[in-house]
């Protein structure tokens, strides 16, 4: 079931940036912490150019910090996107099975956002109408990861590379501060959102993977600018030091 899943969630993600949303999610913190002192950090860029970096830090054998950051600029001749979000938080992880190799981690934590997005309209290469969105959001959000340090290697140009898997699942509360339509204020939206993640690491070092994250994002609220209409499909670099 979790590998038709890893198959399907893509092909989902790519029909649900298609649509239009003021929210631009991150890539969730999965830092796969395994005991106290480890740390864990990672940068991500998508094809849109939505890049985040995440961090993290084990305060004891138990508990962890985050934080995450994003931002995007993306400008095209019909729509301009721009965006900025941050994030902390802090929770629990313990590592279990019967090499100790498994992984749960429950995190929580608050956030703030910023939107600002552009849409034109052409008839005959001549600009007819624009409109500019601007939004200020907070953000809440829980999550539940799992992972496993067990490691099927993938072999290339006859080295073998070490393998594994995680997935998240993240429940977010997002709330307008402001909202302008080309400059007039608008009635204010929220939105809770529902996203399954699905990432694949592929060991370069001891110290370094490679990470591909994938993603859907399901809103549980008919909204018409807070709506899930953007997803994660990104590719970037690990580092973790100190674990287990």
């Amino acid at each position: 079931m979790i590998k038709y899943l890893r198959l399907t969630v893509p092909v989902f993600a790519l029909f649900m940036a298609s649509c239009s949303s003021v929210y631009m999610p991150n890539v969730p913190n999965t830092p796969m912490l395994s005991k106290q002192g480890e740390f864990s950090g990672g940068g991500h860029i998508s094809l849109k150019g939505n890049a985040s970096i995440n961090g993290a830090y084990a305060v004891s054998n138990h508990f962890g910090v985050l934080f995450s950051a994003s931002t995007m600029n993306n400008e095209r001749k019909t729509k301009d996107f721009g965006h900025k979000l941050v994030e902390i938080g802090g929770g629990y992880f313990d590592t279990f099975g019967p090499d100790d190799n498994r992984i749960i981690e429950i995190y929580a934590g608050v956030g703030k956002g910023w939107s600002d997005i552009t849409f034109r309209d052409y008839k005959n290469d001549i600009l007819i109408s624009n409109e500019v969105q601007e939004v200020d959001f907070r953000k809440a959000f829980l999550q539940v990861n799992y992972s496993s340090k067990k490691k099927n290697n993938l072999r290339l140009f006859g080295t073998d590379f070490p393998i594994n898997y995680g997935t998240a699942l993240r429940i977010s509360h997002l709330t307008m501060d402001r909202f302008f339509i080309n400059g007039v204020v608008q009635p204010k939206e929220d939105n809770i959102f529902f996203e399954p993640i699905f990432f694949t690491r592929m060991a370069l070092s001891k110290t370094f993977q490679l990470q591909y994250t994938t993603s859907s994002n399901i809103g549980l609220k008919s909204r018409k600018y807070m709506s899930a209409g953007n997803s994660i499909f990104t590719i970037g670099l690990i580092v973790n030091v100190g674990g287990k």
